[in-house]
């Protein structure tokens, strides 16, 4: 939607798509049908620690009563749904969880602290709704998702494929007056769960019979179909922009299937590829007469150096080291086109 790092829809993300449907429409159903039910939905740490009721901290923690949390919580969710393709539906349900109750422990510090340090009563005042582990998420995106600049403004400011994301992320984070405390137990929860501290990812996971029973039942009901195109263009662009973005997009789209093809004909043969001579720059490209095979495997220029940096980018998204060399030779050093292609495949 509003990074470049993968298809658009829900393809391979049946939790995301889950987690899209159910809260939002119990959100509305809530506001609009049921407004004197919103009362057992109420995140309230002071009926929690005086009442006991800890039911507060499951009902409290996963429906949004406010219309505009649950619009921003449902758009981040769909951005960070990259995450669940790159990981699997499993290990991205084991990061929300731990983040989850982390950041519900988390609460109860922030609440005592505020209360002795200012005198503020928030325990009761804080917004429901499953909104710690998306800012948790802020964490992975942060470390892993690369930065590409899409314009530059104002000398050293610049747009890049990021930034509608964090705006959409201070939104959220300023439409309350005690969202602030969700919203730092939640990136306290992800960094502590992201950088495996105390090893809370091993204690606070889904078990695997879990995830396969979920896979079996659930699944088949939220997956989503392999989107068949994509286009992108820019809203609001000129007619020259919209050409150009066009060109590039048609150009990215060739490369991408030439790579597809030669990574299946790999896994099928075995065998090193030689890249440059079935990918060549995309920019430099003319009214080039390829010949055969043979004269053009003996005429072939050497392999592309690859940047050593962006090889250790992509490895730390979880690539491995030969697709992350394969990928960088195929989109010319690209790291955004080599990383969407890794992702969406």
């Amino acid at each position: 939607m509003f990074t470049s790092t993968g298809s658009s829809g829900l393809y391979k993300a049946p939790l995301s798509k889950g987690l899209l449907l159910v809260p939002s429409a119990l959100s509305l159903l809530l506001a609009l049908l049921l407004p004197h039910c919103q009362r057992f939905f109420v995140y309230d740490l002071q009926a929690i620690k005086d009442d006991f009721q800890i039911w507060r901290l499951i009902c409290g923690r996963i429906i949004c009563l406010d219309l505009k949390d649950t619009f921003c919580s449902s758009l981040l969710i769909y951005n960070f749904r990259i995450f669940e393709r790159r990981y699997g539906s499993r290990k991205f349900a084991s990061f929300l969880l731990g983040s989850w109750v982390l950041s519900a422990l988390v609460d109860f510090i922030l609440v005592e602290a505020v209360w002795y340090s200012f005198g503020i009563a928030a325990a009761g005042n804080l917004p429901s709704g499953f909104l710690a582990p998306v800012f948790a998420l802020f964490v992975p995106f942060y470390c892993s998702i690369p930065r590409v600049q899409v314009a530059q403004i104002l000398g050293p400011l610049s747009i890049t494929n990021k930034t509608l994301i964090y705006i959409l992320g201070l939104q959220l984070f300023t439409s309350g007056s005690y969202i602030w405390i969700i919203a730092i137990s939640g990136l306290i929860s992800g960094i502590c769960y992201n950088s495996k501290m105390f090893q809370v990812h091993r204690v606070l996971c889904v078990p695997s019979w879990m995830a396969k029973f979920f896979s079996r039942t659930l699944e088949p009901i939220f997956s989503s179909s392999e989107p068949t195109a994509e286009a992108r263009v820019g809203m609001g662009a000129t007619v020259d922009i919209q050409r150009q973005q066009t060109m590039e997009l048609l150009d990215r789209q060739l490369m991408l299937s030439q790579f597809a093809q030669v990574r299946r004909q790999r896994q099928q043969q075995g065998g090193m590829i030689n890249w440059n001579r079935l990918f060549p720059p995309l920019r430099q490209r003319r009214n080039v007469n390829y010949q055969d095979d043979r004269r053009s495997e003996q005429q072939a220029s050497p392999p592309l150096e690859v940047s050593e940096e962006q090889v250790a980018r992509l490895m730390e998204m979880g690539f491995s080291r030969g697709d992350a060399l394969e990928a960088l030779r195929a989109s010319n050093n690209d790291l955004n086109v080599a990383t969407n292609f890794l992702l969406q495949h």
